[in-house]
């Protein structure tokens, strides 16, 4: 394996150990305050230091773990309220981009949200939640791109990588990725009728409907009320 190669490797690994760690987190398995040894970790993941401590640093960018001075990386306690309000910045982003996309959009573009959106029915007909968060994450990507408006495409993808395991943690609450990907059913249409305004609503109820069912799936998790 050349340099290149082993990079790779170490950059696919930490991104399993990120993932794994925030649906541990996000679920409740790793309770606020419980401090995450990188040497348990390296052994869990069958790791080196190197791709955990890129995990950890990258769950720290999203919020979920703090590094602390003389403890090394502990769970962040987390807020029902900071979590909507996030959700809530996050919609009227996601409103943004697709009344832009809407009207921007080449034919080739548009095609190629159908053609995701159409490769999701699988992921939903087998249950398969993380292939249908893979192309949920690709299906915004492209409405992202749909803006070509370079900054709102980088501020846009900053604001989903903070959010991203809660965005992933509410697929979890039953029936979610059915209704999910009704209502991206729903934006392919507006976004193929042109119609920039109607596809803006259904964003902000389609994202205000994703932090109803975190909040649903929160209280299904140990030490809920």
């Amino acid at each position: 394996m050349n340099s290149d190669q082993g990079a790779a490797a170490g950059m696919l690994l930490s991104e399993r150990i990120r993932l794994a760690l925030a649906d541990d987190i996000t679920t409740g398995a790793l309770a606020p305050g419980t401090q995450l040894d990188e040497q348990q970790l390296g052994d869990r993941f069958g790791a080196s230091r190197t791709p955990v401590r890129e995990a950890l640093r990258q769950l720290a960018a999203e919020g979920l773990v703090e590094m602390r001075p003389r403890r090394g990386a502990v769970v962040a306690v987390l807020t029902t309220e900071r979590v909507f309000e996030m959700f809530e910045l996050s919609a009227e982003i996601e409103a943004l981009c697709v009344r832009l996309a809407a009207w921007r959009m080449t034919p080739v573009e548009r095609s190629a949200l159908r053609r995701i959106h159409e490769e999701s029915a699988y992921a939903v007909m087998r249950g398969d939640v993380d292939e249908y968060d893979r192309l949920n994450w690709r299906f915004h990507d492209a409405i992202y791109e749909g803006t070509h408006n370079a900054y709102i495409v980088e501020q846009a993808k900053a604001l989903r990588e903070r959010m991203a395991a809660f965005r992933r943690a509410q697929l979890r609450q039953g029936g979610r990725p059915e209704r999910s990907r009704h209502e991206h059913g729903e934006l392919v249409e507006a976004v193929m009728r042109g119609d920039g305004e109607q596809a803006a609503k259904l964003m902000r109820a389609h994202m205000f409907n994703a932090s109803g069912a975190l909040e649903s799936f929160a209280r299904l998790l140990p030490g809920a009320d």
